[in-house]
C-alpha cells in the first residue's frame, strides 16, 4: 500500500457513546471526563499542554449548519446494520441494529470478541462504509447525505498501521496535513505542533522504518491530529505493544483530551486500559451491544448478577456478557483475514 493510499484510508474518522437494545445500561453513566485517568498520567508541564492546545484544539464545524433536528451529540446510531455479502457464501450480518450514543468531550470504549462488530461498527461512523441515510449522524451530520462535512471532523487511527516507513516522522504528517487540506501557510506549524504533542519533536526528522513500534503508533496519532479533529477514533491503538510503550501511547491521548475536550472513540482488547482511561464502555457481542456503561456501573451489575464475582475486573464484565458464547463457540471469532490482519499489524510495532 502506497503512502498516498494509506493517508486516504486514514483520513476519515469518528465517534461514540450510550448504547442500548438490550444493553444493561445504568442511571448516572456519564462519568466525568478524565475520571478513570491515573495519578501523573501525561497531564505535563505548563508549556507541553499549551503546544498540545495549540496543536489539536478542535476546529469549528465547516460548511453548512447540521441536518435540521439534529442532535448535538458526537455520535448518534439508530437501529445501525451492516451485512458483507460474499462470493459464494451468504451474506453476514455484522452490525444488527446497534442503537448508540457518543456524548461530546467523553472518552468511550468499544469493546468485544474478535468478530463482535467493532471495526465495522467504527467503519460505517468514518464513512468508510455505506449506510442508509438516517442510521449514523457525527455532530449533526448524516454520514450518507453530509459524508465529507463528517470526513472534516473526523482524526482516525486505524487498526493497520497507516504510517510510511520509507518517510520522515515530519514528512509523513506533512503528507496526511495535505490529505486534510490544512492550509499551506499554517502546514509547517501545524505538523510539527503535532509532533510536539505527541512528543516525537527530537526524532521528528528520522526515517519512520527506524522507530519503535511505540513511537510508530504516537506518530500516527500525530497524523490523525494534524487537522485538529472534533471526534478522534482509534482502533486498538495499542495492538502488539509491550506495556510501557502502551503507557506512552495513552498519555498521549490523555493529554490530547484534556487540552482540547475532543471526544474520543476507541476500541480495545485490552480490559486495564478501559477501565482506566475511558468514562464509559459499550460491550459488544454478535453485533449487538450487551451492555453499557461506567466501568465502575458494569462491574457492579456483575456483582450483583453473579455472586461467584464478589470484586469483579472489567475482564469478569467481558466474560460474563461474551464468555458463554465463546465457550459454546458460538460467537464469531473473526475470519482468517482478521487474524492475518491482527498479527501483521502487532509484527511491525513489535
Amino acid at each position: 500500500m502506497t503512502s498516498t493510499e494509506n493517508a486516504t484510508n486514514a483520513s476519515h474518522a469518528t465517534n461514540a457513546s450510550h448504547a442500548t437494545n438490550g444493553s444493561h445500561a445504568t442511571n448516572g453513566s456519564h462519568a466525568t471526563n478524565g475520571s478513570h485517568a491515573t495519578n501523573g498520567s501525561h497531564a505535563a508541564n505548563t508549556s507541553h499542554a499549551a503546544t498540545v492546545t495549540a496543536a489539536v484544539s478542535p476546529t469549528a464545524a465547516p460548511g453548512p449548519a447540521p441536518d435540521a433536528g439534529a442532535s448535538s451529540e458526537a455520535v448518534v446510531c439508530r437501529g445501525l446494520e451492516y451485512s458483507f455479502h460474499g462470493r459464494r457464501s451468504k451474506s453476514t450480518k455484522a452490525v444488527d441494529g446497534v442503537d448508540l450514543i457518543v456524548r461530546t468531550g467523553e472518552v468511550f470504549g468499544l469493546l468485544g470478541p474478535n468478530g463482535a462488530g467493532k471495526t465495522t461498527t467504527i467503519r460505517a461512523i468514518t464513512t468508510l462504509l455505506p449506510v442508509p441515510s438516517g442510521m449514523v449522524q457525527v455532530f449533526g451530520y448524516d454520514t450518507a447525505r453530509r459524508r465529507m462535512e463528517v470526513r472534516r471532523l473526523l482524526g482516525y487511527v486505524p487498526q493497520q498501521l497507516s504510517a510510511e516507513a520509507g518517510l520522515t516522522g515530519r514528512e509523513n504528517v506533512a503528507l496526511f496535513a495535505r490529505v486534510f487540506d490544512v492550509p499551506h501557510a499554517e502546514r509547517a506549524e501545524r505538523v510539527a505542533q503535532a509532533l510536539a504533542a505527541v512528543d516525537l519533536t527530537e526524532a521528528a526528522d528520522r526515517m519512520c522504518g527506524t522507530y519503535s513500534g511505540g513511537m510508530v503508533r504516537r506518530l500516527e496519532l500525530a497524523q490523525a491530529l494534524v487537522s485538529a479533529p472534533r471526534l478522534l477514533v482509534l482502533d486498538e491503538p495499542t495492538i502488539g505493544l509491550d506495556p510501557i510503550a502502551r503507557t506512552s501511547v495513552w498519555e498521549c491521548i490523555d493529554a490530547v483530551r484534556r487540552a482540547t475536550g475532543m471526544t474520543v472513540l476507541v476500541t480495545t482488547h485490552y480490559m486495564d486500559e478501559a477501565d482506566q482511561y475511558c468514562d464509559r464502555l459499550g460491550l459488544m457481542d454478535r453485533g449487538k451491544i450487551r451492555a453499557l456503561g461506567t466501568p465502575e456501573e458494569l462491574k457492579s451489575w456483575v456483582r450483583e448478577q453473579a455472586p461467584e464475582h464478589p470484586d469483579p475486573s472489567l475482564d469478569d464484565v467481558f466474560r460474563h456478557f461474551a464468555g458463554r458464547d465463546l465457550a459454546r463457540g458460538q460467537a464469531s471469532e473473526g475470519d482468517f483475514r482478521d487474524v492475518r490482519r491482527t498479527r501483521r499489524t502487532a509484527s511491525r510495532v513489535g
